[in-house]
């Protein structure tokens, strides 16, 4: 299985925030369109840095991560798909907590 690593706040921005594409450019939409989803349909893994950014809305996190599952990608091959790095844990649990309740974002 062929790995990359993205650091959030230098590949994407240091400002994520937003659900949908019409929340802005560092929306969790476009984040998972750019990142999520192509890993995932690749069957690649993929390190994701955390740290860096000015910090993580609920609704970018729910949309980038619990939206892969909505997009059809089973819960377990999200988690494994993606190798979460931050120096914050809780940041960590809150995606797998997304990850696992994907299918029902409220």
């Amino acid at each position: 299985m062929i790995e990359s690593k993205i650091n959030v706040a230098r590949d994407f921005s240091k400002y994520p925030a937003g659900r949908y594409l019409a929340d802005g450019p560092a929306s969790g939409q476009f984040f998972r369109e750019k990142f999520l989803i192509p890993t995932l349909k690749a069957a690649k893994k993929l390190t994701i840095e955390l740290d860096g950014t000015r910090g993580y809305g609920s609704s970018f996190l729910e949309e980038a991560f619990g939206g892969a599952v909505r997009e059809g990608f089973a819960a377990d091959i999200v988690k494994q798909t993606f190798v979460l790095i931050s120096d914050d844990q809780s940041l960590v649990e809150e995606i797998r907590d997304y990850i696992e309740h994907g299918s029902d974002p409220e």
